[in-house]
């Protein structure tokens, strides 16, 4: 293979620094972080300050409620460390003495089904929570759930599918395209 010529160099190194754009996008995540936790504090305060006189369904949809608001916290987590690591730079985790071990471990393809199983988590809650409130919805919005839950677990299940399909056929010995 011929050496590559000084322009070519150049030209990868400047592509290769450009994922380095990405790493604001990343910081801007952990503030969406800090504005979902002021929510989760709003709504822990509204859920625990009316507990005593909530009915059993309404306890349920406050512990739900905050349940959605943790999945999609861990949701911004996955993107954060994973998107970080897979597109910008890796991280030394020795350096920190607390890191979770999936952090360092998750691919791209390991991450694009986390965020797709966090994704239907957070639609069945949503689900849940309009079966809970069933009498203050319409019978149109709680189809329009279904249909919307119904196609974020098809799109897991397809993904998951061709994520095995092409890891298979990889390991068989199959060209990776690169």
């Amino acid at each position: 293979m011929p050496e590559a010529s000084r322009g070519e160099r150049a030209i990868e190194g400047f592509l290769s620094a450009s994922r380095w754009l990405l790493a604001p996008f990343y910081v801007l995540l952990v503030f969406a972080l800090g504005g979902l936790l002021v929510k989760a504090l709003q709504e822990a305060w509204h859920f625990l300050s009316h507990i005593v006189a909530a009915s059993e369904a309404e306890v349920i949809l406050g512990v739900l409620s905050l349940i959605d608001l943790t999945f999609t916290g861990s949701l911004i987590v996955i993107v954060i460390f994973s998107g970080y690591e897979n597109f910008v730079s890796k991280i030394d985790s020795s350096a920190h003495r607390n890191w979770p071990a999936w952090m360092s471990q998750i691919d791209f393809s390991g991450l694009k089904l986390k965020l797709i199983s966090s994704i239907v988590a957070i639609s069945a809650i949503q689900l849940l929570k309009a079966f809970m409130n069933v009498k203050g919805a319409s019978d149109r919005d709680l189809m329009w759930y279904v249909v919307i839950h119904v196609v974020f677990v098809v799109s897991g299940l397809l993904m998951a599918l061709t994520d095995r399909v092409s890891g298979e056929a990889h390991g068989k010995g199959g060209s990776t395209g690169h």
